[in-house]
């Protein structure tokens, strides 16, 4: 795969730009693929931190599959719907996706590991069948590939931004639009540097559609509906229009009070079946604990 740098690009390092234009993998990865060679810069070798300049190509070749090396634990799943392909799980709040800093077991993909053993490797050794990630207190429906034809497939279309990703958001306050389209760009806050902010130098384009379907005196139910996939996108952007995301540790912790996390829900999840080519739509219940902050804040 070739990418050709564009001028809003310019001076970014490598590893980022790699991230932002391919969402389906981390930083982190890029990282590793850049050290092991499977990318190059205007055909010689890169480093992680090489600042681009407009016009430069960049090739990634993608890498073999890697040996999974974590191990499987009976953690419950909810499961949606499962094939040979894929399965698609409503994950609960609390749950880490995969294996990282701080969190090496008891994860997602330790659940998924004891419940089908094969499952795909190209999202590195640490992400098998990995092919988009939930917040660890966001709830809701996540896909995972179980061979490597369905992450490619899937993949493509995550990157191509035609898979459908409707939220339901618990917010602070009454919007004053019952719809609307917040288009800011995202990036990482200057100082705060584990948060992402609206900012328009190097932000990232950003795209969320929402409708609101009930109001209370103190809250608002929010579907959202994304059309980009920026990191915490729903909630920077919500926060952004003032009405932030009830339970919010980093961006509203003022309005956190009894809500034991982030009310933000995954609730539907659409996209072409990898080998049927047929569209298929998954719905994640309400959980209980959204149900009980729903109430306590007077619906």
């Amino acid at each position: 795969m070739q990418l050709i740098v564009p001028k809003e690009s310019a001076r970014l390092r490598l590893d980022r730009f790699l991230a932002n234009e391919l969402p389906r993998f981390s930083r982190s990865r890029f990282q590793q693929l850049i050290r092991d060679g499977f990318v190059r810069l205007n055909g010689g070798m890169a480093r992680a931190r090489d600042l681009l300049r407009t016009g430069d190509t960049v090739d990634l070749t993608e890498p073999p599959p890697e040996k999974i090396d974590s191990q499987p634990e009976a953690i419950p799943l909810d499961i949606l719907f499962e094939d040979d392909d894929l399965i698609v799980i409503n994950k609960p709040a609390g749950l880490v996706v995969h294996p990282g800093a701080g969190h090496r077991e008891h994860t997602l993909v330790n659940a998924l590991l004891h419940h089908c053993p094969k499952l795909s490797g190209i999202g590195g050794k640490e992400r098998p069948g990995i092919v988009h990630r939930l917040d660890k207190d966001t709830s809701g429906c996540l896909v995972v590939a179980k061979n490597d034809e369905s992450h490619r497939g899937l993949s493509i279309q995550f990157g191509e931004r035609v898979v459908e990703k409707i939220y339901l958001a618990l917010v602070s306050g009454k919007l004053r639009r019952s719809t609307g389209i917040i288009e800011e760009k995202i990036g990482r806050h200057r100082v705060h540097r584990q948060r992402m902010s609206v900012t328009s130098e190097r932000g990232r384009a950003a795209r969320t559609e929402y409708r609101v379907l009930r109001l209370s005196e103190q809250a608002s139910l929010v579907e959202c509906k994304l059309h980009s996939g920026r990191t915490h996108q729903i909630r920077v952007h919500l926060h952004h229009l003032g009405h932030p995301v009830l339970g919010d540790k980093v961006y509203a912790p003022k309005l956190t009070g009894k809500i034991p996390r982030q009310m933000l829900h995954a609730w539907k999840l659409g996209f072409r079946h990898p080998r049927t080519d047929e569209w298929r739509t998954f719905e994640a219940p309400l959980p209980n604990d959204f149900a009980e902050a729903m109430l306590s804040t007077g619906f």
